[in-house]
């Protein structure tokens, strides 16, 4: 038995010789939804296919997605933290959200046994979003974290219509090579910042991997955050984490990262040519 995201459980069927596989990657991986909500996928659908969740030290990456790419019966690899800027230079082909981001989570094997990339955080996240009644369309919004997720989200925001997006990172460089490649694309709506533009933003986003522990601290401050901007984070495991329980405390409406996910289920199942 599995269990969903929502706590409803269901039976996976007993993989054969026919099953087609497709892991998710990462490193931690224990924090993962993608098995529950593919394999629920796969049951739904009657496919013979089952995935599984794969944890790697960053040392050993490099040989086990090329010995993934080696099993003839494995279709489907989804990438998450720490690998998805290196996800890219396992791929053949790169779709155009995985180039904008240079970033990649899904990598899909072809007929003719290449491999594509895409990433579909970004879309997923955005999805989200509007879903949950906080469409960003001529929103400002602080994006905190430009590394594998957070590369796709800003081009999904600003695609979406954010009418600005402050960008700010650990790494001021990595915010910076982030900026000026959206510059060209949407030019003037792009700001790097040491932190979030607290006072004049409407929606605040936690795109980095620091709340997936309990003794993380909060990835940015709340002080001087507007009543009305909504907390989003995009960590799925703890599904509320420290940032948004300080965030309710102080009366604001928040997102948790679990609808990023179940955004990208169908994204998924499209990409990856599942019937």
């Amino acid at each position: 038995m599995v269990q969903s995201p929502q706590g409803e459980a269901f039976r996976v069927p007993c993989p054969s010789g026919a099953t087609r596989l497709f892991a998710v990657i990462g490193h931690p991986v224990a924090q993962v939804q993608a098995p529950a909500l593919m394999n629920r996928l796969f049951v739904d659908r009657m496919v013979d296919a089952v995935l599984v969740p794969i944890e790697v030290a960053p040392a050993d990456f490099p040989v086990m997605i090329e010995g993934l790419k080696r099993i003839a019966n494995l279709d489907g690899i989804l990438v998450t933290v720490p690998y998805k800027f290196v996800a890219c230079d396992h791929a053949d082909h790169l779709d155009e959200a995985a180039r904008l981001a240079g970033s990649a989570n899904a990598l899909r094997r072809e007929a003719d046994g290449s491999w594509t990339a895409d990433n579909f955080d970004g879309v997923g996240f955005v999805q989200g979003l509007v879903g949950a009644g906080h469409d960003p369309r001529e929103k400002v919004v602080s994006l905190v974290g430009a590394g594998g997720a957070g590369t796709s989200i800003a081009p999904a925001l600003l695609a979406c219509g954010a009418r600005l997006l402050v960008l700010s990172d650990v790494s001021a460089e990595r915010a910076m090579q982030l900026a000026g490649r959206l510059e060209v694309e949407w030019p003037r709506r792009v700001r790097v910042a040491s932190a979030p533009a607290a006072a004049e933003s409407d929606i605040l986003i936690n795109a980095t991997p620091v709340g997936l522990r309990a003794e993380d601290p909060l990835p940015f401050g709340l002080d001087g955050v507007r009543a009305d901007a909504v907390v989003a984070d995009i960590i799925m495991k703890p599904a509320e984490t420290r940032l948004l329980k300080a965030a309710l405390a102080r009366g604001l409406r928040v997102h948790p990262g679990i609808h990023m996910l179940s955004e990208q289920i169908e994204l998924y199942r499209r990409f990856f040519r599942i019937p």
